[in-house]
């Protein structure tokens, strides 16, 4: 690879080869060994001695269990993102650009549960979530559970759901897929974890 711009990647590449390599246990024999090197060679990637191949790259890949194009991805102008906020139902939402479809929703719940089983959604989708502060009670199909501040939820969301607060107000951060989201935007436009 070249200077300049391609320098850059050329630093990054071999930076992120060493870090997922140490991320995974693994000593430059360990890898070497997955890659079909030799360990002097990838010590030499690793550190700039050697020029980065293309066939190289494409096993180093696979040995460190991820593809060519995330090994040299530079795509890093996104970071930050800002939510949309829906003051009216108390909800922020972020998408998950890595993952179309997936969205993160902040919301703060101050009802129980319905009290009428019949309100509880059912729909296709996983849903994740995450109390922040106070308790949550979680109705799942028969069950009801009680989840408190830093305890976390996941379920599929064809089992008949809903959510609330026990003992005052809690907040919640939680992760939809793409189908899960979709059931909720049908249900009523927005997440309305009361009525979920």
């Amino acid at each position: 690879m070249a200077q300049g711009e391609d320098g850059e990647l050329d630093g990054l590449v071999r930076r992120r080869i060493r870090a997922l390599r140490v991320a995974q246990g693994w000593s430059l024999e360990e890898l070497a060994t997955r890659a079909r090197l030799s360990p002097s060679t990838l010590s030499r990637i690793e550190n700039g001695q050697r020029r980065l191949a293309l066939d190289q790259l494409v096993t180093l890949a696979r040995a460190l269990d991820t593809s060519l194009d995330q090994l040299v991805e530079t795509d890093t102008d996104d970071v930050i993102t800002s939510p949309a906020i829906d003051a009216a139902h108390g909800l922020m939402r972020w998408p998950v650009r890595a993952e179309p479809g997936m969205t993160v929703v902040r919301q703060r719940l101050t009802e129980p549960p319905p009290a009428n089983l019949a309100r509880m959604r059912a729909h296709p989708g996983r849903e994740w979530l995450v109390v922040l502060s106070g308790t949550a009670v979680l109705l799942l199909g028969n069950r009801r559970l009680r989840v408190e501040t830093n305890q976390a939820a996941e379920f599929p969301t064809m089992l008949p759901h809903a959510i609330g607060s026990e003992g005052g107000p809690c907040e919640i951060l939680g992760i939809f897929d793409r189908d899960a989201r979709r059931g909720h935007q049908r249900a009523g436009g927005q997440r309305d974890t009361s009525r979920s």
